[in-house]
């Protein structure tokens, strides 16, 4: 996989309290990826980029919402998550500054 493949992938780590416990917990890390992105694009992405081993890689499209600004309705884009689950002792340090 290439270079500009895997970074058109991985979007951007998701951080929250959630996925903090999911962390700890069960040693997975969560990632916005490309709508188009499958199960083995990111898995491959993962290990390239982070040099880890990934064991497990579910992904699930997140429907986007209905808001009002202003008395207008909009709606806020759909997109896709993917929770990688790695081996055991591998972790991730989604916080580094770039």
């Amino acid at each position: 996989m290439s270079n500009i493949k895997i970074l058109g992938v991985i979007r951007a780590p998701r951080v929250s309290e959630k996925t903090a416990r999911i962390q700890e917990q069960s040693n997975q890390y969560v990632f916005e990826v490309a709508t188009t992105a499958t199960k083995a694009d990111v898995k491959s992405a993962v290990e390239s980029l982070f040099n880890v081993k990934v064991e497990a890689v579910n992904v699930l499209n997140v429907k986007g919402k209905s808001k009002t600004f202003r008395q207008r309705a909009g709606r806020r884009g759909d997109w896709r998550k993917a929770y990688v689950r790695l081996a055991d002792g591998q972790s991730i340090d989604v916080m580094a500054k770039a």
